[in-house]
């Protein structure tokens, strides 16, 4: 029985170091550490990056170095960021040695805390917690890169280039589109990494429009937050809903300096007052938009959207 039972502590050991992987290193799902192991993955996605000799990549979430060490063979130099300390050493230990080694800067740090430097192109395989705020921290970057190879879930990816009137067009897909082309390049299943995540991950291109759009980012994102709260409503229904009249109004008020006087005359507190009403739902149908949903308009039809409140001095911050 004894025997058995050493043999199992054993068989449970030998487990234990395979999913610890080759490098010996114990992967931590809830830190979002999947690696990717398979090297024809790896491979397609160094090859999709179109990288130049000349360039410097950002790659983050290193890991154990899979990615990087084929990205060290094609770029100029790699900027890694990196958190676990762990993670750190295993990278040193791998490029030690190799003509690699003065081509590779780690940044031990946590990427949504730390100073990204310039790069060329960002090539990821991201924790998928950070994938909204990376995403956007990544495109406020300047100078602006050329284009982010980035691994995301799968879902969240077909977010980033849903299409309007696909149920999975929402506030994040308008937003990353108004600043950036965005492609999916392929889908990786969920037995190509170690620790296998529970859900499938996607590679998604991400091109930043450079110079950006010439709008305010904080008001344009405050319109399409208000819309895509009830993304199925028509625009006449949706901004005649009492709090969202009441919160442009106190916007209006504040910004228009004629407007304030008007202030401490209105009677009902948290309702908008009844002038202010029929000129927000005047500009919705004199532009056309009365019955527009947000979960169908394009980009342009947004910015139309918004220009015309402008010119009515009606703003979203």
């Amino acid at each position: 029985m004894s025997g058995l039972r050493a043999a199992g502590g054993v068989a449970k050991r030998s487990a234990k170091k395979v999913a610890k992987g080759f490098s010996g290193i114990e992967f931590h799902k809830s830190k979002g550490q999947h690696i990717l192991k398979n090297p024809l993955v790896v491979q397609s996605i160094v090859d999709k990056s179109g990288l130049k000799s000349t360039d410097v990549v950002l790659e983050i979430g290193p890991g154990t170095g899979n990615l990087t060490m084929k990205l060290l063979e094609k770029a100029k130099r790699v900027v890694a960021v990196e958190l676990d300390p762990r993670m750190v050493l295993e990278l040193q230990r791998r490029v030690a040695g190799t003509p690699h080694s003065a081509s590779l800067q780690i940044i031990h740090g946590d990427v949504m805390k730390v100073d990204l430097p310039y790069f060329d192109v960002c090539v990821a395989n991201i924790p998928y917690q950070i994938s909204s705020p990376l995403t956007f921290k990544l495109l406020s970057h300047r100078p602006a890169f050329r284009a982010a190879v980035i691994m995301y879930q799968h879902e969240f990816a077909m977010r980033l280039v849903a299409r309007p009137g696909d149920p999975l067009y929402s506030r994040l897909t308008v937003n990353t589109q108004l600043l950036s082309r965005v492609h999916h390049l392929l889908k990786v299943g969920k037995n190509n990494f170690r620790p296998p995540p529970k859900v499938d991950s996607s590679v998604v291109r991400i091109e930043p429009r450079n110079p950006p759009p010439p709008i305010n980012f904080l008001e344009w994102d405050g319109l399409i937050r208000l819309c895509f709260g009830r993304k199925n409503k028509t625009l006449s229904a949706l901004f005649r809903q009492s709090t969202t009249l009441h919160q442009l109004e106190e916007n209006y008020l504040l910004s228009n300096a004629l407007a304030k006087a008007a202030q401490p005359r209105r009677k009902k507190r948290g309702r908008a007052s009844e002038e202010f009403k029929q000129k927000v739902l005047g500009v919705l149908q004199g532009g056309g938009f009365s019955d527009w949903r947000a979960a169908k308009l394009s980009q342009d039809e947004f910015l139309a959207l918004l220009a015309a409140f402008n010119r009515a001095g009606i703003h979203f911050v």
